[in-house]
């Protein structure tokens, strides 16, 4: 075996793997950390082979620091140094995984009891970088922590199921919270079929795709590319926009413009076609986000820049664009840059024009009458440029919870850029990109629920990142939207059960329609 380790690539796995120990050390609130490190240290300083010789070394620098400093210099760590071993020796990329998991595991042990909280939450982050570079735990035999160890939530397998009694084929729901990660599926996965959706299923997450793109614009704010209320106009000329409108306020839908898939005056104004016959028939045309734009801006505007709040996807189209024209970028590229590739979310697509679905996913259907005779079409395969980025981005469960978490959690963003991501405005109480909604019983999650013909994504978080629930809906869409109430009831009843103890009460939740 031929393996060529730069002295940078040595100092990343070092780092990555005497990081691990040192976080289980510092999130050891119960007995010793002295010994947790010790215990830990001996399970490296053990390790065979390539990874063995190269741990015998511990790094400097890692002493003295936070929580939270240690997270965010050796969680990207321990995924970096999974990527390069896994291109160079695929046997040495499982090793070092191996030796890994085993020192958190001693780190573990002195502890009195199970693991608290703090400590499980560390085991949990630590198992998914170390997985975000791309092969599942599952096929490669290796040990998992306590904390990623599965466990039975009845309650929550009886809500999805009752969700797909409700009209849903088919829901699968991940939560992660202080209990540890819980995965279930109930429904199909494909009408006529006898599967369940897969748990590890691509899907459509609609509006979702808002709070990945105003991270991106957040992220080039941070890079002092723009600032947040910068004049778009000045950027976007060709457009002719009031020059009122300002890069906050696409990102908080307060800019006033049209939605081009159509809008209230008070009465309904139509925009681009997404329903019907006509849109089932005419589903692989490509439209460019320069057209939308102008299609939105050929109708009055809503109301002055800053002066309401009315949601539009017109304005994360505009903040497409402006991601690409200072960047030069596309962006998706930029997405990969920022967010795909440093989470290691190989399981999300910005597609543009590209109409399938990667495998595995469940299918998604839309209905409309024809002659008298009501139709019903497989459409997860579509041309989704017509949403753009106001909904085109395919996911999976578990990358949204990867997300939502490194997001909240500071991992992505500058906390001063967190802080107004998070902060709403009155009306409907959204942020930059996010809906900030308190929860029956008390608390706050951080959201951003979408749905697009036959697929719809919900995405929870605490403000810390902590708890999390993600999932995956495919149903029979059609113009009256007529899964809308059975998926606000069933969303409000998920986050009562999972952020608010079970406790009833009102609970807002987007509607099915990207």
């Amino acid at each position: 075996m031929s393996v060529t380790l730069t002295e940078q690539d040595k100092f990343t796995l070092r780092t990555a793997a005497w990081g691990a120990v040192s976080l289980m050390t510092a999130a050891g609130a119960a007995g010793s950390p002295h010994k947790a490190a010790t215990e830990g240290s001996i399970a490296l300083t053990s390790a065979t082979g390539l990874v063995g010789h190269v741990l015998t070394k511990a790094p400097k620098g890692l002493n003295g620091k936070s929580t939270a400093a240690l997270a965010d210099q050796v969680l990207p760590a321990l995924t970096a140094a999974m990527s390069l071993l896994k291109e160079q020796a695929p046997e040495e990329a499982d090793n070092f995984r191996r030796t890994v998991i085993v020192a958190v595991e001693a780190a573990t042990q002195p502890q009195k009891g199970e693991p608290g909280p703090t400590m499980a939450e560390m085991a949990r982050k630590i198992t998914e970088a170390l997985d975000a570079s791309a092969t599942a735990a599952a096929d490669s035999g290796l040990a998992v922590p306590p904390a990623a160890a599965g466990h039975e939530r009845p309650k929550l397998q009886k809500l999805i199921q009752e969700m797909v009694d409700s009209g849903f084929v088919g829901v699968t729901l991940r939560v992660h919270d202080d209990r540890g990660e819980w995965v279930g599926s109930a429904g199909l996965g494909e009408l006529g079929g006898t599967e369940e959706p897969p748990t590890d299923g691509h899907f459509r997450i609609g509006s979702n795709t808002k709070t990945f793109t105003a991270t991106v614009v957040l992220q080039l704010v941070a890079e002092g590319r723009f600032e947040l209320d910068d004049v778009v106009a000045d950027y976007l000329p060709e457009f002719g926009l009031d020059r009122r409108i300002t890069v906050r306020m696409l990102l908080q839908h307060t800019s006033g413009v049209f939605n081009f898939t159509g809008d209230y005056y008070p009465e309904y104004v139509p925009g681009v076609v997404f329903q019907g016959r006509e849109w089932v028939e005419g589903r692989f045309r490509t439209y460019r986000p320069e057209e939308l734009v102008r299609l939105a801006l050929s109708k009055p505007a809503r109301f002055e820049p800053g002066t309401d709040w009315s949601y539009a996807n017109t304005n994360y189209v505009l903040a497409r664009l402006l991601v690409e024209k200072v960047t030069g970028r596309s962006l998706g590229e930029e997405m990969q840059r920022l967010i795909l590739g440093p989470l290691g979310l190989s399981g999300t697509v910005a597609p543009d024009t590209s109409t399938d679905v990667p495998e595995p996913h469940a299918h998604a259907y839309y209905r409309y009458e024809e002659g008298g005779q009501e139709r019903v079409v497989d459409v997860t395969r579509q041309n989704p440029s017509w949403i753009s980025t106001g909904g085109d981005m395919i996911s999976t469960t578990a990358d949204l919870a990867t997300f939502i978490s490194a997001l909240v959690g500071g991992r992505l963003l500058p906390a001063e850029l967190l802080a107004e991501m998070c902060t709403p405005e009155p009306k409907a109480g959204y942020g930059l990109g996010v809906f900030v909604q308190d929860v029956p019983g008390g608390g706050t999650v951080i959201t951003h629920n979408g749905g697009i013909t036959g697929h719809a994504g919900l995405m929870y978080s605490t403000p810390d990142g902590g708890k999390t629930l993600t999932a995956a809906l495919n149903y029979v869409d059609d113009a009256a939207l007529s899964m809308a109430a059975a998926f606000q009831e069933a969303t409000q009843r998920l986050v009562q059960e999972v952020f608010g103890g079970g406790q009833s009460g009102p609970a807002d939740a987007a509607e099915p329609a990207a």
